[in-house]
């Protein structure tokens, strides 16, 4: 598998999810910003989404990025073009994503549809989760399509990120959205634990879209965890905190990224492999399964 990507067109990020939880702030055991950063660059990283604990200015998050060789892999923005009269505010929010990752240097905008969804709510998590009517989703690929084409005329990818709870999370809708949006406007993030966690298979939807995948968040599963949150219908909360996601590379996790590596070498991919992890760091130490996950890529990659 080894050196089959191109190691100065494909970047190893990760998301500072593993120190601390940015939709359920009360996941924190209180480790600072210089901290998450430091260890996220410590364990060998060259990039990294934003967190709500990132500096706002400009400048000082430049600078912060910069004395650690770290740089920004993509701002997360929230779509809710299902909802009424939620498409203006859409369309500025953004806008200022799309602006704040221009200054940053980045390339990608990424993007999911939350109107309905159940990930943030203290529900069960698939009993609950978005269902859109055929209106819902013309107005949704109607968005998407508008606000790809704005990223696209400020040379920038918009890239759509399947979530569990969303309208958008199972395998049948991912390929909804893939046949109702412009694909030169509409890419596709492969988040390989959300697809599994749904039902779906991450190889298969890799090997499907692999001409229009151009971010990656790398989200391993642990079954048993994933089994017992279905079988008690846990909300999306309660599965985080019992441990259901972990790193690549944890003998703990069921998922293989070889193949999907290779899947996406094969097709010339371009772009961030993001480790995302979402465990509470009371519980999993952060550096140690950051480190873990970039051991386990150096030695599978070969970078």
């Amino acid at each position: 598998m080894k050196n089959q990507f191109n190691n100065n067109k494909v970047f190893i990020g990760i998301t500072p999810t593993s120190w601390w939880n940015d939709d359920f702030l009360d996941i924190d055991i209180g480790i600072p910003f210089g901290q998450c950063v430091s260890e996220m660059a410590l364990a060998g990283f060259e990039g990294c989404s934003v967190g709500h604990k990132y500096p706002t200015d400009i400048q000082e998050l430049t600078h912060e990025l910069d004395i650690r060789g770290l740089r920004v892999s993509e701002p997360w923005t929230s779509t809710y073009f299902s909802i009424k009269d939620m498409y203006n505010k859409t369309i500025e929010d953004f806008k200022k994503s799309l602006e704040f990752i221009k200054a940053m240097g980045g390339t990608d905008v990424v993007v999911a549809e939350l109107g309905g969804s159940s990930h943030q709510q203290p529900i069960a998590l698939k009993a609950n989760k978005a269902i859109f009517t055929d209106k819902q989703w013309d107005d949704v690929t109607a968005g998407l399509n508008h606000i790809g084409q704005i990223a696209k005329d400020n040379d920038m990818r918009l890239c759509y990120h399947h979530h569990m709870g969303t309208g958008v999370e199972t395998m049948e809708e991912v390929d909804r959205l893939m046949e109702n949006t412009d694909p030169e406007l509409v890419h596709l993030l492969l988040d390989t634990g959300h697809i599994y966690f749904a039902g779906g298979d991450p190889l298969e939807l890799a090997k499907k879209y692999a001409h229009r995948i151009k971010h990656v968040h790398l989200k391993n599963i642990r079954a048993p965890k994933m089994k017992e949150s279905d079988t008690n219908n846990y909300s999306f909360k309660e599965s985080i905190l019992r441990g259901i996601f972990t790193v690549p590379g944890d003998i703990e996790g069921c998922l293989d990224f070889e193949p999907i590596f290779e899947v996406l070498a094969a097709a010339n991919y371009e772009g961030w492999l993001v480790v995302e992890a979402e465990q509470d760091p009371a519980k999993a130490e952060p550096l140690v399964y950051a480190k873990m996950a970039r051991k386990y890529l150096y030695e599978v990659i070969g970078f």
